[in-house]
């Protein structure tokens, strides 16, 4: 008897702990900051973006950056249509509460530039993928301006995270 007990306890416990993990888990990644959705997914898709344009200096000399594949022009392509896809999720309320119409008019920018960028890509064209790089990299820079991380609310809406 005792011994069912105890396992029946054990049995109790182990779901307990499960289940608020599980419960713990979805509400953290349901509650992440603008500043990690940005460190986590914007700024590395928008790098991969940049990194399919210009041409870099290093060691060896100038070293372009266009892509020379299919593969490698279908990967510019998705990082614009993926841009396109977090500004949308930049316009969900767990990012937009308590920023204003600002932050809906800035996202909807990264998603009408992303458009513009999957095109150029689409093309191949490398000197339309350079000029809208420059484009996502003023409507970046715009946003950072507008909502300074020091000053954007978070995800919770509580002033404590940042905008990126």
């Amino acid at each position: 008897m005792i011994r069912n007990t105890i396992v029946a306890l054990a049995g109790l416990a182990l779901l307990a702990g499960c289940g608020g993990n599980e419960a713990e888990g979805e509400k953290k990644s349901e509650m992440a900051s603008v500043r990690d959705l940005m460190k986590d997914e914007v700024q590395p898709t928008a790098e991969i973006y940049w990194g399919s344009a210009g041409s870099v200096s290093d060691e060896n000399g100038m070293t372009d950056l266009t892509p020379t594949t299919d593969e490698g022009w279908q990967k510019t392509r998705d990082s614009a249509v993926k841009l396109g896809e977090l500004g949308k999720k930049l316009m969900e309320p767990q990012y937009s509460k308590d920023r204003g119409e600002g932050w809906i008019r800035l996202s909807q920018g990264l998603i009408d530039v992303s458009k513009i960028a999957e095109q150029a890509a689409a093309d191949k064209n490398p000197d339309k993928v350079f000029e809208v790089g420059g484009t996502i990299y003023d409507v970046c820079t715009a946003c950072h301006q507008a909502y300074p991380q020091s000053e954007a609310p978070s995800a919770e809406g509580d002033g404590t995270a940042a905008a990126g």
